[in-house]
């Protein structure tokens, strides 16, 4: 087994502490889209929801996470947890999914209209509201 050298301190990387550090760090075109995402999740979150980085990646809480969002290689996705997902599977048709992840290009936005329907659905889901979440 390999040997630590005392005294060297381990390089780090440095984290981003909120969403305009995460955004910073993010090429073109997936900034301007993380941007487009995140006004259109703005808008549809309540006016209590925070800004947070929760598992390396933007999120909004309000009460918990409601949605979290990241750019990948080749990809960005939309994390709103898998029932917001099911619930939606039809009017996500065209878009990879997988249990909790919505993929799309990263010079191509999910529809703002859709963003909003999601987020609303997943403050009802958190609220407790027993509704239709597509609506």
């Amino acid at each position: 087994m390999k040997k630590k050298t005392p005294g060297k301190p381990r390089p780090t990387k440095c984290l981003p502490q909120n969403i305009d550090e995460y955004l910073t760090g993010v090429p073109e075109p997936a900034r301007s889209t993380l941007r487009k995402i995140r006004a259109a999740i703005r808008s549809a979150a309540p006016a209590e929801a925070t800004e947070t980085i929760s598992y390396r990646m933007p999120a909004v809480k309000y009460k918990k996470v409601l949605v979290w969002f990241a750019a990948f290689s080749d990809h960005c996705s939309l994390f709103p947890t898998a029932s917001i997902i099911q619930a939606f599977k039809e009017e996500l048709d065209g878009f990879p999914t997988s249990k909790g992840t919505i993929q799309f290009p990263t010079d191509k936005p999910l529809p703002t209209a859709l963003v909003r329907k999601l987020v609303k659905a997943r403050v009802a889901q958190i609220e407790g509201k027993k509704r239709d979440p597509r609506r």
